[in-house]
């Protein structure tokens, strides 16, 4: 005897395969009665399920759409093809939305049957991505095992590779993964530093979970974390302006992997850049051709001004 839950699962995937079924031809298919399809149907709709029906001698039930997200019943072949789908949105970026699709990719691998989840590993290992010249590839499997370490708050040991290739071992407490558009990041508290550091998961040649839980001191903004490292930390020189815009305006015209951003009411933005040297920066404001405020330092002003009256000059 088929207990209560799976009959309902069974129900609801014949529903999928079909744009109709009359209550008589789903009672037949479940070797149960008229009646126990009904009640089994209105279960389905207190779940979430927007289960329809058409009345008359031919009519019957379909799926429509529903109050929530329900659970989905997939046969092998739809599963392999989501996680494949997801897996391709994780890595290309071209969704807008990759931490969701590395999530839902994680949840899904959580709870695929063996056989599936070994298929998606030939799978892993056969594809790859066409990365830039200077970016280096990052597996699969490797940022999935970082992000379960992340949703699991687990302690981690990392094989890491600098940027002057020098190779250690770090000891690391994972707290989230950020994308920036052209390579993944990892914001973990640094046990060995005590401090919080990115690394950048393309130099990451291992991760081992260890079995112990994190502890995490006051998290900090993820996202802001990854951008001060991106755009200010390499560079000799920074330069604070204000821009009359809103923060999202600001974010277009100054990327996050250009400079950090801070609202200045509703209508401003304070953005922290940094550059090889004021010379530099001089020229890259005056590129962005908005109204702005230099607020420190005084050497990148001053070539701000040199060159503003350089290009009067220039036009009289």
């Amino acid at each position: 005897m088929v207990n209560t839950s799976a009959r309902l699962l069974q129900l609801l995937s014949l529903l999928s395969t079909r744009q109709s079924w009359t209550c008589a031809d789903l009672a037949a298919q479940l070797g149960i009665t008229e009646r126990t399809v009904r009640r089994d149907i209105a279960r389905l709709r207190e779940l979430g399920y927007g289960i329809e029906s058409e009345m008359g001698p031919w009519g019957g039930y379909h799926l429509g759409p529903g109050t929530s997200i329900p659970p989905l019943i997939l046969d092998e072949e739809e599963a392999l093809a989501v996680a494949v789908g997801l897996r391709t949105a994780a890595f290309s970026g071209v969704s807008g939305s990759d931490q969701a699709a590395l999530s839902a990719l994680l949840k899904l691998r959580q709870v695929l049957p063996a056989r599936i989840a070994d298929r998606l590993g030939e799978l892993d290992a056969a594809f790859t991505h066409t990365a830039r010249p200077d970016d280096s590839q990052i597996s699969p499997a490797l940022l999935l095992d970082l992000a379960t370490a992340c949703r699991r708050g687990e302690r981690t040991q990392l094989t890491y590779r600098d940027r002057a290739g020098t190779t250690s071992t770090r000891r690391v407490d994972p707290h989230r993964l950020i994308y920036t558009g052209r390579r993944w990041y990892l914001l973990a508290y640094d046990l060995t530093r005590q401090d919080w550091r990115t690394f950048r998961t393309d130099r990451i040649i291992d991760a081992t979970a260890t079995g112990q839980a994190t502890a995490l001191p006051d998290p900090p903004d993820p996202a802001q974390m990854v951008s001060t490292g991106i755009a200010l930390r390499p560079y000799p020189v920074r330069v604070t302006i204000r821009l009359a815009v809103p923060a999202d305006e600001a974010r277009r015209l100054v990327p996050p992997t250009v400079g950090v951003h801070h609202p200045d009411g509703d209508d401003a933005t304070i953005i922290d850049i940094g550059g090889p040297d004021a010379d530099g920066l001089a020229r890259y404001l005056l590129s962005l051709g908005r109204p702005l405020r230099i607020l420190h330092p005084e050497e990148v002003r001053q070539a701000f001004l040199t060159r503003t009256q350089q290009l009067l000059n220039d036009n009289q």
